[in-house]
């Protein structure tokens, strides 16, 4: 559009994406229409050592004691091999340190969470076989899962879910974990996001009595299994918009799996978009959600997973046998 064009021609043209981003970010509050900006956009992982900042943080929050670090390491190593209740792939301290920055460095929390870890991936091996770079293409193509290129305002990586806009007859619930899962794995590899954690957002406009019947209780377990008990990232918060009157039918089935813990960390805005921005602020979100950016599509990670060797290696050492076609005729 005219006001798009308007937009864009008053951005600079910066040597670095880095500044043209930072543009975006200090200019943008309060503009209603974006243009598609992912070429401005860069998606990857921030794969760097943790920052100065950063090991204060995890110093204060995570009891993370660069003194006592590489001792908790050894014992943590010491109990995986005395207990003998998993085989991890690694036992490198990158790789333990992701489940003791989860668990505040308590070693016995950290452990079980890497045998839940472990016990996750042999009950449910659908979730990590036959990922096909097409199929995780087409869910980021209707728009039904995102991930910003960017993180909010405490750090913290953010995902999305447009559920009403899943169609279960061309994409199925299992497609929906693998792609949550890939989109986990790539924000654990950070070690901001490690340190930081993450957040949720659950769009439920246009929810329908076809996505509630997808949703059984075994279903439902493995939703709150992934978010609280297996994956080595500190969820901070899930938020609800838009939720409607067929989502109390599928909230009763999930809520008797959550702790009250769990529920302290829901938050409920329906069309509210000033409580959202009460906890996220406006210029990290899409201008749907009362915010300045496009809505960025989960094929931008796809393309990054694929042009980055480093971490295509890794999704595969963690189990993932990613494939580029599906051989089979989709619906």
């Amino acid at each position: 559009t005219n006001r798009e064009r308007v937009f864009l021609s008053h951005i600079p043209k910066p040597r670095l994406k880095a500044k043209c981003k930072r543009y975006l970010q200090e200019n943008t509050v309060g503009i209603q229409t974006v243009a598609r900006m992912d070429d401005l956009v860069k998606f990857e992982m921030n794969l760097d050592p943790p920052s100065k900042e950063l090991e204060a943080y995890a110093r204060e929050h995570l009891d993370e004691d660069p003194d006592t670090k590489l001792q908790v390491l050894a014992e943590f190593r010491d109990l995986i091999f005395e207990r003998g209740e998993c085989s991890p792939h690694r036992l490198d301290d990158d790789f333990l340190l992701r489940f003791l920055r989860a668990r505040r460095f308590v070693i016995r929390h950290a452990h079980r969470l890497l045998v839940n870890y472990y016990e996750f991936k042999e009950k449910n091996p659908e979730f990590y076989q036959d990922v096909y770079f097409d199929r995780l293409t087409a869910i980021g193509d209707a728009d039904l899962i995102s991930t910003q290129p960017f993180h909010d305002q405490h750090g913290r990586r953010m995902l999305f879910y447009r559920l009403g806009h899943w169609d279960p007859a061309k994409i199925s619930t299992r497609e929906l974990f693998q792609a949550t899962l890939v989109a986990l794995e790539l924000a654990l590899m950070e070690t901001s996001t490690q340190i930081l954690g993450g957040i949720c957002l659950f769009d439920l406009a246009d929810l329908k009595m076809k996505h509630v019947t997808q949703l059984n209780s075994k279903i439902a377990a493995q939703m709150i299994d992934i978010v609280v008990w297996t994956y080595p990232l500190r969820t901070h918060a899930v938020h609800i918009v838009n939720q409607s009157p067929v989502f109390k039918a599928g909230y009763s089935i999930v809520k008797p799996f959550m702790s009250k813990e769990v529920r302290k960390r829901i938050f409920f805005h329906g069309s509210d978009m000033k409580s959202l921005h009460k906890h996220i602020d406006p210029k990290y979100l899409p201008v749907r959600y009362g915010g300045v950016h496009p809505d960025y599509s989960y094929g931008g990670w796809v393309d990054y997973i694929r042009k980055t060797p480093s971490v295509l290696s890794e999704l595969r050492d963690l189990g993932y046998t990613l494939e580029e076609q599906m051989n089979a005729i989709l619906v």
